[in-house]
């Protein structure tokens, strides 16, 4: 073993050995007191008392630098930095939500923990004798037995001892008492007699109570009018705040879209000029709501006292999908939000509202109930609505009609077969639906018709008692509400179900039909035949008859599409064919006419309705022969019809357009 390991394991793992090193200051020293320490020999065979203690020994590898380079010096940093710290810790910040870099960074590095204890030495005299040292009871420790404590040994480098203390907070005790509730016991025996004698006493109270609130209502009659003079004086805040908050959002929706209000107003397609026979559509708002992108709308109506205002009703046509429904009104004024909105546990299937009274709606759902909607109240449930015991259908309400004469009667058709005549929650079969093809035995040998299923109708412009019903097999009934058993006439329509049936707005024999067999047909009640059939290659949702001409209608079809037909310019073929959503991922569902600007609606199964502006060539007057002036109105428009209809009127012929 060299002496040079003995030194470096001595002097660098003892604090004691590295104390002593201090002091030595050559290296031959350092040599010599190890071998006196650890009495090993020098090498060579030198003894310690032979060499020289003056004398410096080097080793024999040690690097010989000139003075120079001895005089150079080399200047060392040391910071409290550590190099090897992590700089890119990140930590989650609630506040803000996100992950965000630590700047603070704990530089410190340990490299050696050692555990110990300390012992206080300034103790009692009767705690310095050892365990080792018993003594007696008789015994007195002498002066010179106890032992003298030891300074205080501290490091030779500038050592300075520094002490601090803090203040620690009080601490606070709180408490509170509460009174605790009073209690006491009751008890009693009670025979049916004493039960009986409260009841009767309870009636009485109400009895005197109704009668007292009777009393209140009969004197709060002549002062009614003040009442309600104080109370809109003294309304409410907030409903202020809301008529202010909906017309700044009106102004600022015109604002923002003010492109699309000026086309409303003022575009005409200056292209229609070099088209004499096509016609195009301008997409304007488009209305949506966020908590009905799922849902189908199944129903539109326009308001006729209020031309920019429209319902929509939504729910869904496939029975494996059925759930809540939305009934949403809107205006033109303001396409980002609806006015009014109501939900609904079922899906809406079919709505009307009243021509005379714009406020009241009639709704008809899924589940086969039918509601009337005032819109002047705030509540959001309707004003009336059908139950089992006042008469409800047991399939869908395919379509619900307000009566034409100033009663507030509405009529609704069902898959069940009945066509309801309901008023005020009492209701009457207008008339029951029955297929003249299927027979049933019923008790006794009674032979029983089995009700058809009805999916649409509408009433007669002018008459009011007549009206005309489309049915599931295909065919279209021509009934009277003076005849609830039997059909004036019947028509073999279609191949598939009648989706829409409606009359001419102008000429009283006309009425167009539209199925799901991608047909489309114009009729005259005089003739079992129709008149005019199209084809149009996809399945029909919804027709619409224009309410500016007799002879313009539009259609929409499942494949995104709406087609404008105008018989007075093009008998066989759509004057324009364009389509307003995505073919694959949308589909049209109904359409309606604006009654007084040339604006047409179409609702999608997506939720959304489109607005849609006619160029001139969709609404263009027919021209006046020379020297005579041209004749307007509505005995010009049957008029117009009528020298079409005239052309075709063969016995059981008609005209097939593809």
């Amino acid at each position: 073993m060299k002496l040079v390991g003995l030194e470096s394991f001595y002097f660098t793992g003892s604090r004691r050995y590295e104390t002593i090193r201090g002091h030595l200051t050559t290296y031959y020293a350092r040599e010599k007191f190890l071998c006196t320490l650890l009495a090993i020999p020098l090498q060579h065979g030198r003894s310690v008392e032979d060499d020289d203690p003056g004398k410096l020994i080097k080793p024999a590898d040690q690097l010989e630098l000139t003075e120079a380079e001895l005089k150079e010096e080399i200047t060392r940093t040391l910071t409290a930095k550590n190099p090897h710290a992590p700089h890119n810790i990140a930590n989650y910040k609630f506040h803000e939500g996100a992950y965000k870099l630590t700047t603070v960074v704990n530089h410190m590095a340990v490299h050696l923990v050692l555990e110990g204890c300390l012992e206080y030495q300034d103790f009692d005299d009767s705690q310095s004798v050892t365990p080792t040292e018993e003594l007696t009871e008789d015994e007195e420790p002498a002066e010179d037995d106890i032992p003298i404590p030891e300074p205080k040994c501290t490091n030779q480098f500038n050592f300075i001892e520094r002490a601090s203390q803090t203040i620690n907070n009080p601490l606070q005790g709180r408490s509170c008492q509460t009174v605790p509730p009073p209690r006491c016991n009751y008890y009693a025996t009670a025979c049916q007699w004493n039960i009986y004698d409260v009841y009767m006493a309870e009636l009485q109270k109400q009895e005197v109570q109704k009668q007292k609130q009777k009393e209140k209502e009969t004197s709060c009659i002549d002062t009614f009018f003040s009442h309600q003079l104080l109370l809109s004086l003294q309304s409410d805040d907030i409903t202020q705040v809301s008529k202010s908050a909906k017309l700044l959002e009106r102004m600022v929706n015109q604002n923002s879209y003010s492109e699309v209000a000026q086309d409303f107003k003022y575009f005409e397609d200056a292209a229609d000029e070099f088209r004499e026979q096509e016609g195009t559509v301008l997409p304007l708002w488009k209305f949506q709501y966020d908590k009905a992108k799922m849902m189908c709308v199944t129903a539109l109506c326009w308001n006729f006292m209020y031309p920019d205002f429209f319902g929509v009703g939504l729910g869904s046509y496939d029975f494996s999908k059925q759930g809540r429904g939305m009934l949403l009104f809107y205006t033109l004024k303001n396409s980002t939000y609806p006015e009014y909105i109501f939900p609904t546990g079922c899906g809406v299937m079919s709505l009307d509202i009243h021509k005379r009274h714009s406020y009241l709606v009639a709704v008809g759902f899924y589940d086969g109930c039918v509601c009337v909607y005032n819109l002047k109240n705030k509540a959001q449930d309707p004003d009336y609505k059908s139950t089992v015991n006042n008469g409800k259908h047991i399939d869908p309400v395919w379509q619900v009609r307000w009566q034409n004469d100033n009663s507030l009667n509405f009529y609704s058709v069902s898959s069940d077969g009945k066509h309801i005549d309901p008023n005020e929650l009492v209701f009457s079969d207008a008339i029951r639906l029955a297929l003249d093809y299927t027979v049933s035995e019923g008790p006794e040998g009674i032979q029983d018709l089995t009700n058809g299923d009805g999916t649409s109708f509408d009433f007669h412009p002018q008459i009011d008692d007549l009206f005309i019903v489309g049915t599931e097999e295909g065919k279209i009934h021509k009934c009277s509400k003076n005849y609830s058993s039997q059909y004036l006439n019947t028509y073999d329509a279609h191949n598939m179900a009648v989706d829409t049936v409606k009359w001419n707005p102008y000429h009283s024999k006309v009425f167009i039909s539209c199925s799901s067999d991608w047909t489309v047909k114009i009729w005259d009640q005089d003739y079992s035949a129709p008149m005019f059939t199209f084809e149009l290659n996809a399945s029909v949702g919804d027709v619409a008859w224009g309410p500016y001409s007799s002879t313009v209608f539009a259609a929409v079809t499942t494949e995104g599409l709406v087609h404008v037909f105008d018989l007075a310019i093009n008998k066989y073929q759509a004057i324009c064919q364009q389509p307003v959503v995505n073919k694959k991922k949308t589909r049209l569902t109904h359409i309606e006419f604006n009654p007084a600007n040339p604006v047409v609606i179409v609702g999608d199964d997506r939720g959304s309705v489109i607005s849609l502006k006619l160029s001139p060539n969709l609404r263009k007057k027919p021209k006046g022969k020379k020297g005579r002036d041209l004749v307007e109105g509505p005995e010009a428009e049957v008029a117009k019809m009528e020298k079409l209809l005239s052309l075709l009127r063969q016995p059981e012929q008609s005209i097939v357009f593809k």
